[in-house]
């Protein structure tokens, strides 16, 4: 094995690790990172989900001048509040952001959001997208978020949070990341006239692993991480949990192979 530092390493040839009845086949050049020891188990599943929002750390890059988004105090929607809305939203909030609006189709989960550091919420299936737009100007005083983050996975949400946007801010895509079909948008009223920024997120980095295991730990203290599953079934039982996964009575859903 490479080290790779801060506990992380790549599998050159493949290895085998488990007890007489338990494998875990490693392919070739994988990258392997060590879970620190006080990081719960149940929260560690958050791991793949939290390094995905490396995406708000280039954000934060991009924000190098007094009218660029994203800022500290920043107002930001998140659009779609599952467990990557989620993460995204905790972060978010560790990184400064203002006032946080959560949008969701299930109270539920926007009920989780509030606990998570949100300051406003919004159901889709009872408001339409003119209420939802108004709430957002009125609240920013007519001006309009500074970021939105797409998490929904529904490609019409693309055109909500570009018109959600204030001139100059910024859309932060990480949910359509399979392809689900195309969607209308007016490059003059969505993009140009705006002035907007569009940050494409194609997934987690490798060296984001570790940073987000070791925030997870001092934050699991202030945020009910630990609550983040909410279903867990045995591997025979997988088919029932893809559908529990997408319920709106769900957060995380873990899947506990020996069990």
């Amino acid at each position: 094995m490479t080290d790779y530092g801060n506990n992380m390493c790549a599998a050159d040839p493949p290895y085998l690790f488990g007890g007489w009845s338990q494998y875990i086949y490693i392919v070739p050049r994988s990258f392997l990172v060590r879970v620190p020891d006080d990081l719960p188990s149940e929260v560690a599943v958050l791991t793949e989900v939290m390094a995905v929002t490396v995406g708000l750390d280039r954000a934060k890059q991009m924000s190098v001048f007094p009218s660029e988004a994203f800022l500290f105090d920043d107002t930001v929607v998140v659009l779609g509040v599952g467990p990557l809305g989620m993460c995204f939203l905790i972060k978010a909030r560790m990184l400064g952001a203002g006032n946080i609006i959560a949008v969701d189709l299930s109270d539920y989960r926007l009920q989780f959001a509030k606990r998570l550091g949100a300051d406003h919420v919004l159901n889709v299936s009872n408001t339409i997208l003119a209420d939802r737009l108004k709430y957002v100007r009125d609240l920013t005083h007519g001006r309009g978020a500074d970021m939105v983050i797409e998490t929904a996975g529904v490609p019409k949400a693309i055109p909500e949070g570009l018109e959600m946007l204030r001139l100059g801010g910024l859309l932060v895509e990480a949910g359509n990341f399979s392809d689900l079909g195309e969607v209308p948008i007016s490059p003059h009223r969505h993009l140009c006239s705006k002035s907007v920024r569009i940050l494409g997120v194609g997934g987690e980095e490798p060296a984001s692993y570790g940073p987000s295991m070791r925030q997870m730990v001092r934050y699991v203290r202030n945020y009910p991480l630990r609550e983040f599953v909410s279903h867990r079934y045995p591997l025979r039982e997988v088919e029932a949990a893809v559908h529990k996964s997408i319920a709106p009575d769900s957060m995380k859903v873990a899947i506990a192979p020996w069990a």
